[in-house]
């Protein structure tokens, strides 16, 4: 069997790309380059910017594939390219899509694939939403094979699930937690949140791949484990041999504050998501999600500590961070001495 991937080196591809090549799997990587060291051996690379369609049409003329599945497209126009790429080059395409579009807030607390598709908060999640119909219109008119996956909150050894970071990533909140200074959390920390590890994703994704059963489907793989933040924060603090100092903010205050956070807070983590995964489980009956968060985290914080180059400083989102506990500190301070 022959795939192509579009990526294939980010925090959920590189886990499916190492398990392709594991299964037997004829795999091409189609990127740039820049992350070449994080493609498994075994794997062939296509060095090329997907963007230029004139090129990647010229690199893949003679090639027709089982599977192409593009892990890096977030708008329609690139939704639109990849139609006139591979309609006749592939029995499957896989298109990577977000388990953030589904309705924001939930009219029931469990997520089906059912559930709708709309999220007034996030810019990001209804450009997927498009992605997905546009690519649903393709299907029912011109039968394009394909499949839409809907990840939530996928974690790997070189990333950790935080509630609120900067733009450098992960590290300032872990420098923060070894240095023991506060670290805040929307809400009360109360509301559950679904972690899956990368390598369990990778198993029910390989599952679907080359599985006619999953033609014109939407499909959401993750795990069932729906914990806390509070959970979540303890694990990592736990992970760290560190009591994780937790400050509990207002959502709304924060977005107010940081008026970036609303879609990542308002439109995904502030709202508690359980997800009802008998889909995925028919159409991939052996997938069975195993490394718990709490072990898994282990080996995360294990990772990103022995590799410096991972440990990216980021001091504007620290001092925000600082600001905002004292704020806080302040208001309440005010209103004990009233």
């Amino acid at each position: 069997m022959k795939a192509l991937f579009i990526g294939g080196t980010g925090t959920i591809s590189t886990a499916i790309s190492k398990l392709a090549v594991e299964k037997g799997w004829e795999l091409y990587l189609l990127n740039r380059g820049t992350k070449i060291n994080s493609a498994p051996m075994g794997a062939k690379v296509l060095t090329a910017d997907i963007n230029n369609e004139i090129l990647v049409s010229e690199l893949i003329n003679d090639m027709k594939f089982d599977v192409v599945v593009d892990f890096i497209a977030f708008e329609t126009s690139q939704i639109q390219r990849d139609i006139r790429l591979f309609s006749k080059r592939t029995k499957q395409f896989i298109f990577i899509s977000s388990a953030s579009a589904y309705q924001k807030p939930l009219s029931y607390y469990k997520i089906t694939e059912s559930t709708p598709l709309v999220n007034p908060y996030w810019q990001y999640s209804r450009d997927k939403i498009a992605c997905e119909e546009t690519l649903m219109e393709e299907y029912r008119k011109e039968n394009f094979p394909i499949t839409i996956i809907r990840p939530s909150h996928t974690y790997s050894e070189r990333s950790i699930p935080l509630a609120i970071q900067g733009k450098n990533g992960a590290w300032q909140v872990i420098d923060r937690i070894m240095k023991e200074k506060p670290v805040f959390i929307q809400g009360d920390g109360s509301s559950l949140w679904t972690i899956t590890h990368s390598s369990d994703f990778a198993k029910a994704f390989l599952g679907i791949m080359g599985n006619s059963a999953a033609i014109g489907e939407a499909i959401h793989i993750t795990s069932d484990e729906a914990i806390t933040w509070n959970r979540i924060y303890d694990c990592i603090g736990s992970a760290l041999n560190i009591k994780v100092k937790k400050v509990h903010m207002s959502s709304d205050f924060l977005v107010k504050c940081q008026a970036d956070f609303e879609g990542g807070l308002i439109g995904d983590k502030a709202n508690s998501v359980v997800f009802d995964n008998s889909k995925i489980k028919r159409l991939v009956p052996e997938y069975v999600a195993t490394v718990r968060f709490d072990q898994g985290i282990k080996d995360s914080i294990k990772y990103i500590l022995s590799h410096p180059e991972l440990q990216i400083e980021d001091v504007e989102f620290d001092l925000f961070c600082e600001k905002i506990i004292k704020a806080e500190q302040e208001a309440v301070n005010y209103f004990k001495n009233l």
